[in-house]
């Protein structure tokens, strides 16, 4: 017997609009979208079937991160597939893509790739799918890697702060854009320039750079935004000299971006993202010894911040992606706070879409111009279009969202792995109600953990998986 489910909402977003609509879920797919009008909903009575939404809900598609480090296998203590798919779903995430560090093995083998794949068997409350890496070693064989099923290529023009992951010169870069480009391949690239780094910070890409003291400027001050300018400008040259594809990974600096829209329209192969937390706080606001702030490239002012707004609401800045980036509270905070000895990285993958859209309503930018940055966005940069929609023939991933709803970020009660996050005790505005993937509810407010292990793996291969897009496999083998 078929597995049927139905959730009925007065607003449901369908082809980049609110509308009312009745979506029915068969055996994890949706097989019907059809017309409801808002007195049908309203009368309708909740079931274990039947999920009827209030009239302060709103139905989205899955949000799609396509920047999340889960660090399995090997750095498990860090995170890890079953805390931080639980922490995504109650984000109201439900496919994210996972960075090829800082697991051990780092992903940039087939081999290490399976050995990701194995460690992930089981635990996934949401779908997933996989990011490979460009360092020196692999340079020449990114090929069997991505017939193996990684989406695309990571690679670091700064020490990664992972020995084993070493970084790219403007050279390696060429190489890299020239091989992917043979079979159209993306290399997404962390771009800060070493040479414009100082004050110990060169030291490494994301992990302790040696002492700079608890003043946040300090920190800042070694990694200016020139250091992001022009590496962006190498990588913007390397793709327009090989025709390949690049992607530029949690741009900070909005001074960056006046390049960016000229690459673009030059008509070079260039997307970009930022993160909930370069939107969201700001330099002038991160108190002394607070290490929970720090990432690479750093959170800069509030002029820069309008600046990047600004390229949300121009189109120019393509997804809005978390880079949940975990680590021990030992890593996080040691020094006592000391910004070069702590290591970096934000956890914020079940915070980011309710703080950026905080951020966005109080600067009167509607709902509506958010979503395709938290759903079809991430999914086109990760080459699977078919993701991020509510259609006849997607899998089943829906997130219920109560915009006007508020509630108080508590570090302690978050789902990931290590209770820690720069936005403990801020008020935000936009709840998670339901999460549902594959056809089966995964979070509820309030759980302490996700309900349901459903998620599937998406891998990049010859065939077509259910919704997900051209070229995609889905694999279940991941599956509980």
């Amino acid at each position: 017997m078929a597995d049927v489910r139905v959730v009925r909402a007065e607003r449901a977003w369908i082809d980049g609009g609110f509308r009312p609509a009745q979506v029915r879920i068969v055996d994890g797919v949706i097989a019907e979208v059809t017309p409801l009008s808002a007195a049908a909903g309203a009368d309708a009575a909740a079931s274990d079937d039947l999920i009827v939404l209030r009239s302060d809900e709103v139905l989205l598609p899955g949000l799609v991160d396509s920047h999340v480090h889960l660090d399995e296998p090997g750095r498990t203590e860090w995170e890890g597939f079953a805390t931080g798919t639980a922490a995504a779903a109650a984000g109201g995430i439900t496919t994210l893509f996972d960075m090829p560090l800082n697991s051990v093995p780092v992903t940039t083998t087939p081999a290490a790739l399976a050995a990701k794949r194995a460690a992930a068997a089981g635990t996934l409350a949401v779908d997933i799918g996989y990011w490979g890496g460009a360092v020196p070693e692999n340079l020449g064989s990114l090929r069997a890697l991505a017939d193996a099923g990684v989406v695309g290529f990571k690679c670091f023009l700064v020490p990664s702060g992972i020995d084993e992951f070493g970084h790219l010169d403007a050279a390696g870069v060429r190489a890299a854009l020239t091989e992917l480009a043979v079979f159209d391949g993306l290399l997404i690239a962390h771009a800060e320039d070493e040479g414009h780094l100082h004050e110990a910070a060169v030291e490494v890409g994301a992990g302790p750079a040696g002492e700079l003291g608890r003043h946040y400027e300090t920190f800042l001050r070694s990694r200016p935004p020139i250091s992001e300018e022009a590496a962006i400008a190498a990588v913007i040259a390397a793709a327009r000299e090989t025709g390949g594809r690049a992607h530029i990974v949690h741009v900070a600096d909005g001074r960056a971006l006046d390049a960016i829209r000229a690459a673009k329209a030059e008509g070079i192969r260039l997307t970009i993202e930022t993160c909930p937390h370069y939107l969201t706080l700001a330099a002038e606001d991160v108190p002394d010894g607070a290490s929970a702030f720090k990432c690479c490239p750093p959170i800069r002012d509030r002029a820069n911040q309008d600046l990047l707004w600004a390229g949300v609401v121009d189109g120019t800045i393509d997804a809005i992606v978390s880079d949940h980036s975990p680590a021990t509270l030992a890593l996080k905070t040691a020094g006592g706070g000391d910004f070069g000895l702590a290591w970096g990285g934000i956890a914020g993958v079940q915070t980011g879409f309710a703080s950026v859209w905080t951020e966005a309503a109080r600067r009167g930018i509607p709902l509506e111009s958010l979503l395709p940055l938290f759903t079809t966005g991430p999914a086109r940069i990760a080459g699977m279009p078919g993701l991020g929609v509510i259609i006849p023939g997607a899998r089943a991933n829906l997130t219920v969202f109560a915009p006007e709803r508020e509630w108080t970020v508590d570090a302690h009660r978050l789902l990931y792995r290590h209770k820690l996050s720069p936005w403990d005790g801020h008020v935000l505005r936009g709840a998670v109600v339901t999460t549902v993937v594959g056809g089966t509810v995964v979070y509820r407010a309030g759980d302490d953990d996700a309900r349901a292990r459903p998620g599937v793996e998406l891998l990049a291969g010859a065939g077509v998986g259910a919704g997900a897009g051209a070229g995609v496999t889905i694999r279940e083998g991941a599956r509980s």
